[in-house]
């Protein structure tokens, strides 16, 4: 006895316009096309709204949920300023990890950008501790 294999069935879903040509020839567009044009526009908004990524805006990036998870800054999101000191040392111990594994590779600014924005959480880090 030999088993059948069931098979599977597809669907087309798309719109199709019922006049000759369809509906590319008179400028209109599939529903499909209308989402991905509609997806494109702010993602390109978006890319144009963002800074370039550089390892000193990423170090600031870092630096900035630092300063929000020890309650320097406001969400913004909510605008409300919260504190969370285990987040905030997490973010400080990732910046120092990231000092450790770039030594060498760093050019002088870089290095000194980073080892300043260390040293000024790590103090306010202290600070909001005792």
């Amino acid at each position: 006895m030999a088993k059948e294999e069931k098979g599977f069935v597809i669907k087309d879903k798309r719109i199709f316009s019922q006049e000759p040509g369809g509906a590319e020839q008179q400028g209109e567009q599939r529903p499909s096309e209308q989402v991905s044009r509609e997806k494109k526009e702010p993602e390109e908004e978006a890319k144009a709204q963002l800074p370039e990524v550089t390892f000193s805006t990423f170090i600031l990036s870092l630096s900035s949920s630092a300063l929000l998870h020890l309650g320097e800054i406001p969400d913004p999101g909510t605008g409300a300023q919260k504190e969370d000191l285990p987040l905030a040392k997490q973010t400080i111990n990732i910046l120092g990890m990231l000092d450790e594994k770039t030594k060498g590779n760093l050019t002088s600014d870089e290095k000194n950008f980073l080892s300043n924005i260390l040293y000024d959480l790590r103090m306010r880090y202290i600070a909001k501790k005792k």
